[in-house]
């Protein structure tokens, strides 16, 4: 057999099997499933919101599940591990079956698509987008879009970050078919990026290491700024003469303060004098006016 026909019927059973396990787990909140086939046998990881109901009463549902898997596509030794979905408004799968269900109950498209929308940015998406394609509110079939956040579309990115979900949503007018794309808050966007600042030191100097020279390329030698202030710090040790001649002018402004003090000591004399001399006269007048 060819590869491209191998290809092709690897693809066509998987697409079978998640059709199988979309019909048989949807009560159960079926999430989608991984595959992979292993010398052992064939190893299938099944997601689903209600484990319990996967499970059954002592593994009866996942044993019939097992049992149907073999007789029905031919699976070497299937194994299934079953694992519990833990925030179920960012499952694509999940939220694709629960609003066609919304649909089919009589909920009107916007409002239904606009709760759901909401729901899924509430549990910290970075984008969602849901597309409502089909016979919506009439005869004719249109397609109604609702977005939001980011979210991609094309390229390598679109295939291995968006988780995508769908489901079918049967009415009396015809079909309406659901389409989820959800990016979770966890996702690596190639085209994300963040502003690092660089840490400096106490004296406002970038630290060393903080930016690395691109490969080949040698790093810069030192800035002049960093020699010239090494050679201010060097001059600063060593006095200088206009030091010196500021050292010797306070003491000159010491000593001319000190000749007026020596002055003033005759004044403070002649002064006493005087006064002793005024107390005399007074104590004379006193004695001449008891006369």
């Amino acid at each position: 057999m060819a590869d491209e026909l191998k290809f092709i019927e690897d693809g066509l059973q998987r697409s079978q099997i998640d059709e199988f396990f979309a019909s048989e787990l949807a009560r159960a909140g079926y999430g989608g499933m991984e595959l992979a086939k292993t010398p052992m046998g064939t190893q299938i990881v099944l997601k689903a919101e209600k484990p319990g109901m996967v499970i059954g009463k002592g593994g009866k549902n996942i044993r019939a599940i097992t049992a149907e898997l073999e007789r029905r596509f031919e699976l070497d030794d299937p194994q299934i591990d079953v694992q519990e979905v833990d925030e179920p408004d960012l499952n694509a799968q999940i939220v694709a079956d629960r609003l066609a269900n919304a649909l089919e109950r009589g909920w009107y498209f916007r409002k239904a698509g606009h709760v759901t929308l909401q729901r899924i940015m509430d549990s910290g998406a970075l984008g969602a987008e849901i597309v409502l394609s089909g016979k919506v509110t009439g005869n004719r079939g249109r397609v109604e879009k609702f977005t939001d956040g980011y979210v991609k579309h094309n390229g390598e990115p679109a295939e291995a970050i968006v988780d995508r979900g769908m489901g079918v949503s049967v009415m009396k007018l015809g079909t309406i078919g659901v389409n989820v794309m959800i990016i979770p808050p966890d996702a690596d966007l190639p085209d994300d990026f963040r502003v690092v600042e660089t840490s400096t030191g106490g004296d406002g100097e970038a630290v060393e290491g903080a930016i690395e020279a691109p490969e080949g390329e040698e790093p810069s030698p030192p800035a002049d700024g960093d020699d010239a202030a090494a050679d201010a710090e060097a001059a600063t040790e060593e006095p200088t003469p206009e030091a010196e001649e500021e050292v010797v002018e306070p003491a000159e402004e010491a000593a001319d303060d000190e000749t007026p003090a020596a002055d003033e000591a005759p004044l403070d004399e002649d002064i006493e004098a005087e006064a002793a001399a005024l107390v005399e006269q007074m104590a004379a007048a006193d004695e001449e006016a008891d006369e």
